[in-house]
């Protein structure tokens, strides 16, 4: 399903025929230093992965991370989207890509579109955000969205404290 355009790319859910790319991006060298290791090692891992991260999401909240595609080739960058953390207190922002694709602008694209989605679509009134502590490109891209750095907090899921940001929308 489709769910946002920005100026290059397209925002849509995440299907199972996405599996090979998602073990791809889960198994990127900077989704294992800066997010965490999900064990996923082949097609089915990503496949299950997906319907317990993602699919799920879909269903029961209408939202969650989502396929980022450049709109001129279709071909997948990475994701971003909107989820619900237990341990924040609002929704959260986040966003991964393929090294091949960074140093683009397509992170902060994608995400701009996010926080915008997140205003109009859902109204709510702030995002939180989180990074690992010394993701220094992720602090940059947060500043640049507006986010303030709130703490650095123990998150289930990781192993490391994150840096705990918020944006009022």
């Amino acid at each position: 399903m489709h769910i946002l355009n920005t100026e290059r790319l397209s925002l849509r859910e995440f299907t199972p025929l996405d599996a090979p790319f998602l073990l791809r991006l889960v198994n990127e060298p900077g989704w294992l230093r800066n997010i965490n290791d999900p064990g996923v090692r082949t097609q089915d891992d990503a496949l299950a992965w997906a319907q317990g991260r993602l699919f799920t999401a879909y269903r029961e909240l209408g939202h969650g991370f989502w396929a980022v595609e450049r709109r001129d080739d279709g071909v997948l960058v990475g994701m971003c989207g909107l989820f619900r953390r237990p341990a924040l207190p609002e929704p959260d922002l986040g966003y991964a890509l393929l090294a091949e694709h960074e140093g683009y602008g397509y992170a902060l694209e994608a995400a701009r579109g996010c926080v915008a989605h997140a205003r109009e679509r859902f109204g709510w009134p702030a995002l939180m955000a989180i990074t690992a502590v010394d993701n220094t490109g992720s602090v940059a891209l947060l500043g640049k969205l507006g986010f303030v750095e709130q703490a650095q907090q123990q998150i289930e899921g990781y192993n490391e404290p994150s840096r705990v940001f918020r944006l009022e929308l």
